[in-house]
């Protein structure tokens, strides 16, 4: 069984998706659809940034979107290969959902765009926060996060890979946590460069006019599964797909049972669609006999296609 996985939120790089562009007249198809689907040059950001522009989350999110569907479409027309499931780590959740015939690429591309925004507006730029905690048990990691807490949001966002969870919550109790979290033993608790704390109760509001936006959004049949970020199982129930990404946005990303959710269905070959090479990294660890690859360019593309 074959899984593609597409990155979300922390992959985006300056020149992403330019090679392919230049090489595959339909992964430059794909940039004039999101330019179009937007009303801007989306296209020209992701090839030459400036970085500054491409991590403000209202471009990040469609930029991100863009470059692994554009790279999708590249491995279909050159590989053929053809997934038995799909998931993607938050933002690429929207990707898997355009992979498996959920949402067109037009619609994705609008509603993440608005997806940024509403969450950048959630909380105001300094009031939140995220780390990352490495090395603590998840039972020791929500007891500090309890205790840090104090009348504010501090909560695990992201489980990542054993050992290596993400909080996110109000910047006062997240300083809390980190400092408790290395009192408990935490090999690395260190602050995350990000405009807002994601996957938190914070972020309810966002997911409010989320719910809003999706509401007038047609959901296609699903040819594949998409192992949810929510539940962390696979969902092939176009009914179910807009309240999962409403409950997304301030539910934890649980990422580590998402692989092995797919482990236990026998997926066997994962390939990471789009941008960097963080998932890729994260299946290594716990898929170990498995076959992980990446497609974010053309050397990429010849290799699969060798």
């Amino acid at each position: 069984m074959i899984a593609f996985l597409f990155p979300g939120q922390g992959s985006q790089h300056a020149g992403m998706g330019k090679d392919l562009a230049e090489n595959f007249p339909i992964a430059r198809q794909v940039f004039e659809e999101a330019n179009d689907a937007l009303g801007f040059d989306l296209a020209s950001l992701c090839f030459n940034g400036p970085e500054e522009d491409l991590k403000l989350t209202a471009n990040t999110q469609p930029a991100i979107l863009t470059t692994s569907i554009a790279a999708l479409r590249v491995l279909e027309a050159e590989a053929g290969i053809v997934p038995d499931c799909a998931a993607g780590h938050s933002l690429g959740e929207y990707s898997a959902l355009v992979c498996a015939g959920a949402l067109s690429f037009a619609d994705a591309v609008r509603i993440v765009r608005q997806r940024g925004t509403f969450m950048q507006e959630a909380v105001p730029v300094g009031t939140g926060a995220m780390a990352a905690i490495l090395g603590l048990e998840v039972e020791t990691l929500e007891k500090v996060c309890n205790d840090a807490a104090l009348g504010q949001v501090v909560s695990p966002a992201n489980f990542n890979s054993a050992g290596q969870v993400v909080i996110a919550g109000h910047a006062e109790a997240v300083e809390r946590a980190i400092t408790l979290a290395r009192e408990n033993g935490a090999k690395r608790a260190l602050p995350l460069p990000v405009s807002a704390p994601f996957h938190c109760s914070l972020m309810n509001p966002a997911g409010e006019k989320l719910a809003d936006v999706l509401a007038g959004v047609k959901i296609g049949d699903m040819t594949v599964p998409v192992v949810t970020n929510v539940e962390a199982s696979p969902n092939q129930d176009s009914s179910r797909v807009c309240q999962l990404l409403v409950d997304q946005v301030s539910a934890p990303v649980r990422w580590e049972e998402t692989v092995a959710c797919m482990m236990e269905l026998g997926v066997e070959r994962y390939i990471e669609i789009g941008p960097g090479k963080v998932l890729a990294g994260l299946v290594k660890r716990m898929a170990k006999e498995s076959i992980v690859q990446n497609v974010q360019n053309v050397p990429d593309i010849s290799l699969l296609t060798a």
